[in-house]
């Protein structure tokens, strides 16, 4: 029997990226909320020892989704230390042995600004699909939302908001109002297949490493509706109460 190797993962240290970690069909990767506040502080650890960045997270009980900038650090090096260290401390607390973790970490290079604001609500969004917080995403501990919205401060100090949430408005209050919407509006299942790694065998890459940031108007205005399905806001850009989120995209 022959096995094809691995795809070699393309990366580049001056990449931001959409990470997902996830464990073994069987096994929760986060069996208690401590297990999340752990991950968390480990991650914190290792960006204290590589200076990559942390745009946006969330943990679920067997996922969990991040956006990070490497920053100039390897991205593998990071993530198989940071799991590897996770998974045995796990274990040994879990009294278990064996793999936690599925396969590799999954990555995406995040070559746009369009691309990162839109996976930034798609991220805070998952929480959407937990029972109690179908209407309070913001209320879930273990996302970044709630540090996004001004509900709390990064206890963990792992956390750049301020990247993300600039396109949004120079006015923190608008800002925050804009960005909340625009996490309701990514409830769509057209995105969320895009943005997730639906069964991929590989990594996608892009070539591009670095956000680019001269997209014209119509484009962006082009990109949410396609994405999200909004005609009324895209009709009625000006006058509609929404609008800002748009002036933000754009």
């Amino acid at each position: 029997m022959f096995l094809l190797p691995r795809t070699r993962r393309q990366k580049s240290e001056d990449a931001i990226y959409h990470v997902m970690i996830r464990s073994i069909t069987e096994v929760p990767l986060f069996e208690k909320d401590e297990d999340k506040i752990r991950y968390l502080n480990k991650m914190r650890e290792y960006q204290k020892q590589y200076g990559f960045k942390v745009y946006a997270y969330c943990l679920m009980t067997n996922h969990g989704h991040f956006i990070i900038d490497s920053n100039g650090a390897d991205i593998s090096k990071i993530m198989h230390g940071l799991n590897f260290s996770y998974a045995i401390n796990f274990n040994k607390i879990n009294k278990r042995r064996g793999p936690l973790f599925q396969d590799r970490f999954k990555s995406k290079i995040v070559d746009t600004q369009r691309y990162l604001i839109t996976l930034s609500a798609y991220i805070h969004n998952n929480v959407l699909d937990i029972t109690g917080y179908e209407k309070c995403p913001e209320k879930y501990k273990y996302s970044s939302l709630k540090v996004y919205l001004g509900l709390e401060k990064d206890a963990t100090g792992l956390l750049d908001e301020a990247f993300i949430m600039q396109y949004f408005s120079n006015n923190v209050k608008e800002a925050r109002e804009n960005y909340a919407k625009l996490v309701y509006i990514c409830d769509d299942e057209k995105i969320k297949n895009e943005l997730e790694f639906q069964d991929e065998e590989t990594e996608y890459r892009s070539d591009r490493t670095i956000i680019v940031r001269d997209f014209e108007p119509d484009e962006i205005l082009k990109f949410i509706e396609k994405e999200t399905g909004i005609d009324k806001i895209m009709c009625h850009v000006k006058n509609n109460k929404n609008s800002k989120i748009v002036k933000a995209l754009a």
